[in-house]
């Protein structure tokens, strides 16, 4: 059945329309890049997760550009989009990746990535380290696993960032979930300074105060601080396109507001959302939809941040 055309409306403008193609030799720098790397072929699961940065950028036609709560309108603000990394998997696909998170760092103020699986965080940490060290760089997750994996896969990111000079003490992890992780893995968190909010900590919590004790760990000493999300945090209920998803996550909301409190912070110049697979989930795209509304939440926390 043929799908019916969304209402044209000249006022009520649509977030799909906000995004603009960057153009080959364009040297200009954006408030917002927007990078989709389709990894999936190293998943622990099997996944059709390279299909999703196709269906984000689709499902932003259903949203606006305006955030009510907050006063801001994200058309007012420059976001190109750098398309996506060719063929993202296995070492020579990491090392596109890390190239191409580089050069759109450079022209982004905040870079937000679109996945794929889990495993681009590691190229896309070290892109955002390019010409420094990953000694000034820290990582936040929000996620239900440590991704400290032995092996190369989907879950072994943080690991591999370790292992190349990631410091361990500048690494927090929130939302790791009970019967998602091993005792030995939890144990490599707590060997390499790793600090840990399980989601059993974020139930009733100040979320705002979460996020502002994991920028000051992340963050110490100026550190510019590249943010994972791998949306399996949610509720399974709440994310049927995520596969390693578990009842009892955190709800979408809580991931809305976490990620729009982070993005307001002048510390943070990237996210990268992974781990949904747009080919199983439900027939209403509620986890397709909930990730472009986690781009819009973070530019308008972006917005935020520009009006100080």
């Amino acid at each position: 059945m043929a799908e019916t055309p969304l209402h044209t409306d000249p006022l009520w403008p649509r977030a799909a329309s906000w995004l603009v193609p960057a153009e080959p030799g364009d040297t200009s720098v954006a408030d917002i890049g927007i990078l989709g790397i389709p990894a999936y072929r190293t998943s622990i699961t099997p996944t059709g997760a390279h299909a999703t940065p196709a269906a984000v950028r689709e499902a932003l036609r259903f949203y606006s550009t305006y955030s009510a709560s907050r006063g801001v309108d994200v058309a007012e603000l420059v976001a190109l989009d750098f398309g996506d990394v060719a063929e993202p998997d296995g070492a020579v696909g990491q090392t596109r990746v890390q190239q191409a998170v580089g050069e759109a760092v450079k022209r982004s103020r905040l870079l937000l990535v679109v996945g794929g699986d889990n495993s681009l965080t590691q190229g896309a940490v070290l892109g955002v380290a390019a010409g420094g060290s990953l000694a000034d760089v820290g990582l936040i997750t929000i996620d239900a696993h440590h991704d400290l994996r032995d092996g190369v896969s989907n879950g072994s990111p943080v690991r591999q960032l370790l292992e190349a000079g990631l410091p361990g003490g500048n690494v927090v992890q929130i939302g790791i979930g009970d019967f998602s992780n091993s005792a030995a893995y939890a144990k490599r968190a707590s060997d390499t300074g790793i600090t840990v909010v399980p989601r059993s900590a974020l139930r009733g919590a100040d979320l705002v105060g979460v996020c502002e004790a994991a920028l000051a760990v992340a963050g110490a000493g100026g550190r510019r601080v590249f943010v994972d999300v791998d949306v399996d945090v949610c509720d399974r209920a709440e994310v049927p396109g995520c596969p390693s998803a578990a009842p009892g996550g955190i709800s979408a909301d809580e991931l809305r507001v976490l990620v729009g409190c982070l993005a307001s912070d002048s510390r943070v110049v990237g996210f990268d959302l992974t781990e949904i697979d747009a080919t199983i989930d439900a027939a209403d795209g509620r986890t397709v939809r909930l990730a472009a509304l986690l781009l819009l939440e973070a530019a308008a926390g972006f917005a935020v941040r520009e009006k100080g």
